[in-house]
């Protein structure tokens, strides 16, 4: 029930624009030593988003490790015009009745000139402190900053990937599985896609998001491999 209801209300927006900001991301070659590089960093991002309950915090230390930008730190831009209504499921979800107060944000967190993750969140304002509220209500602050005091957890309801950089069938094709007319890796926008609820201490969930990572986590040169 909780997985359909945000299953329900995600935006999709695969199709969305590349990096902004003008700077062109480094280009991976096609070859099976870089999908086998792209496959272990979305699996080990992924394993990171996993194991925090802070997405905010995870972007910040990834961003720092592969230098996306100085200072690495993730910031909030803020969809304004963006507005989706609590849905009875979801409402269900954060446990609150058909009369209260439910929010929606969606914001784009980016590092320096890329944009990491897409996300929108449903979250009920009585749950939260007055300047906590205010920061969501007049800031592009990203809301796990906002919230943090809350010392929160985060319950994962699903992670997936949505690309594979790994061709179908790789494994028994050898070689000939990675003949391509490319030579440079062509990676979609969303790679990954994390649904989740934020809870209270005492286990109240205030928050409900869907996150989806984009290319952008790979917006860094393509780790060399040392010779043998």
């Amino acid at each position: 029930m909780v997985l359909a209801a945000l299953a329900a209300l995600a935006l999709t927006r695969a199709a969305a624009a590349g990096p902004e900001g003008g700077r062109r991301a480094p280009q991976w070659s096609s070859d099976a030593t870089a999908r086998l590089a792209a496959l272990a960093l979305l699996e080990t991002l992924n394993a990171e988003l996993l194991s925090h309950d802070s997405a905010t915090l995870t972007l910040d230390r990834w961003c720092d490790a592969h230098r996306l930008a100085s200072p690495a730190v993730v910031v909030a831009d803020r969809d304004r015009s963006a507005r989706r209504e609590a849905s009875p499921e979801m409402r269900q979800v954060l446990r609150v009745g058909a009369s209260e107060p439910v929010r929606h944000r969606r914001v784009k967190l980016k590092c320096g000139p890329h944009v990491l993750s897409e996300a929108d969140n449903w979250y009920v304002p009585s749950r939260l402190t007055p300047e906590m509220n205010r920061r969501l209500d007049t800031t592009d602050v990203s809301f796990g900053r906002a919230v943090q005091a809350l010392h929160f957890q985060r319950r994962t309801l699903s992670a997936r990937l949505l690309w594979s950089p790994l061709p179908a069938g790789w494994e028994m094709k050898g070689a000939a599985a990675f003949d391509t007319a490319s030579k440079t890796l062509q990676i979609p926008h969303a790679v990954l896609e994390h649904r989740a609820v934020l809870t209270l201490a005492d286990g109240t969930p205030f928050s409900a998001v869907v996150e989806t990572y984009t290319s952008e986590v790979l917006a860094f040169p393509q780790p060399r491999v040392p010779d043998r």
